[in-house]
């Protein structure tokens, strides 16, 4: 239930996202997911890929100040109150969400969530019965 992301360190600068989506792409590496959080001197990257390991290593030989962070994925219907009422349960669990960042495909919906306890967040979340991606199935999705 524990997926790797790579958080990746860019300066604010042009080219510098497309250098590291080049480097990634060339050695078949797929993006899954992907977020920008920005300031006016640098980005934050958080990016689900399909070999965590492989581009960490890659993107670092290449000068990116990169790691990894463990995070979930919650899968639920694409449909209004879906993201609300997973967020409740947490809420209800005093389970912080540190971040997240989300996309819907067809009838699903995926929320990418960084908590201050993930083991905790995992017991919960399927104890309530909640759909949580293995790291197999978000990269194929």
């Amino acid at each position: 239930m524990i997926i790797k992301q790579l958080s990746v360190f860019l300066e604010n600068r042009s080219g510098r996202l497309s250098e590291m989506t080049k480097l990634l792409a060339k050695e078949n590496i797929n993006l899954s997911a992907l977020s920008i959080a920005e300031t006016s001197e640098y980005g934050i990257i958080r990016t689900v890929v399909s070999e965590p390991e492989k581009a960490k290593d890659l993107l670092q030989q290449n000068n990116f100040s990169v790691s990894l962070t463990d995070i979930i994925c919650l899968n639920m219907p694409n449909k209004p109150g879906s993201l609300a009422e997973g967020l409740d349960i947490l809420s209800q669990h005093d389970i912080s969400v540190e971040y997240m960042y989300a996309f819907s495909h067809g009838e699903e919906a995926f929320a990418i969530i960084k908590t201050d306890n993930l083991i905790e967040t995992v017991s919960i979340l399927e104890k309530e019965k909640l759909d949580l991606l293995q790291a197999e199935e978000l990269y194929n999705i």
